[in-house]
């Protein structure tokens, strides 16, 4: 994500394993790279590849035989000019962003989509990230917790099953920190294998929340779901289906939930970061585009897979502010 403020300090050597970063002179070239190109893009944006739109298949919606309860968490806002976040949109304005963890209550389990921020997430997880990442992706103050988002709803982090990240950027997994280290990880191992080998993180993964953690890695071994070539029923009965947004990070998912007020409800990540992104057909720009996804075609291809959903499916990105908004007001 892109902000203009909230300085982060750099840490007492050892508070973070710095071995672990990426090098900052390449992260800063790539920088100078993304915004070499940005200008151009601006005026000129990635055309729609209506190839693609027309072959696209939408396979049937399955049914549900259990539904889920669904509570947002909002933890924190920021901003971003709104050409950065889809390209080629003319507009001086900026764009409010909310960062949010996702409370999924089903029959059998109690889980969280994208366990967001931990409280002094600016101290304890950006310093992890390479110069001059900290300075760009920084929430606004203040920023609530996940022990005090959760405890807010008399639940405590031991009352968490496992968690469902739609990708491990530091801002979908920091409140890891503040749950106990036996709730488990459920994650792709493609995305597990991504972030977590080397001696690098990927530029926006810090490891320090990811940790001492247990993991369960699957595979989206499931049938085609809507405009999504594999997908994952989590319990069985159609309630919380996985789905495939790879692009954003090669293991990037997006959760289909069945909610208990008749809706269906597709958390999307960071696949795209607006629902503008998904309804004009277009990426985010260069710079922080090339810094953050992973692989730039691939994340194009799964906006129009977002773009070709029937109607009825409630699409809510990861920073969306207006329709994380509208959510938690349900």
């Amino acid at each position: 994500m892109i902000t203009y403020g909230g300085m982060v300090t750099e840490p007492d050597s050892g508070t973070v394993a710095r071995a672990e970063r990426t090098p900052t002179l390449p992260t800063v070239l790539r920088c100078c790279a993304a915004l070499a190109v940005t200008p151009g893009r601006l005026l000129r944006p990635r055309r729609p590849d209506t190839a693609l739109l027309a072959n696209l298949e939408v396979a049937p919606l399955p049914s549900a035989s259990a539904t889920v309860r669904l509570t947002v968490l909002t933890q924190a806002t920021m901003s971003a000019p709104t050409t950065l976040v889809a390209e080629g949109v003319r507009s001086l304005r900026a764009m409010p962003l909310s960062m949010a963890a996702f409370l999924v209550e089903h029959p059998k389990a109690r889980f969280l989509v994208d366990p967001a921020l931990c409280a002094g997430v600016h101290d304890r997880v950006l310093p992890e990230l390479p110069f001059p990442i900290p300075l760009l992706v920084a929430p606004d103050k203040p920023v609530l917790g996940l022990s005090d988002a959760l405890a807010a709803r008399d639940i405590a982090g031991s009352d968490i099953d496992f968690v469902v990240p739609t990708h491990l950027h530091w801002d979908h997994v920091s409140g890891l920190l503040e749950l106990p280290s036996s709730v488990e990880v459920r994650l792709p191992a493609v995305e597990h294998e991504w972030a977590m080998s080397g001696s690098h993180a990927p530029v926006g993964v810090a490891r320090g929340p990811l940790r001492d953690r247990v993991f369960d890695r699957f595979e989206l071994d499931g049938p085609p779901v809507l405009s999504f070539p594999r997908s994952k029923d989590l319990f069985g009965d159609g309630s919380v289906l996985l789905v495939d947004l790879a692009g954003h990070t090669p293991g990037s998912i997006g959760v289909l939930l069945a909610v208990d007020d008749g809706s269906r409800v597709l958390f999307a990540g960071d696949a795209v970061w607006s629902k503008v992104q998904v309804d004009l057909l277009r990426e985010k720009a260069p710079m922080p585009g090339q810094l953050f996804d992973a692989d730039r075609d691939a994340a194009f291809t799964t906006i129009h897979r977002l773009h070709a959903l029937p109607d009825g499916i409630e699409l809510i990105a990861g920073h969306d502010y207006a329709a994380i908004t509208a959510r938690a007001a349900v």
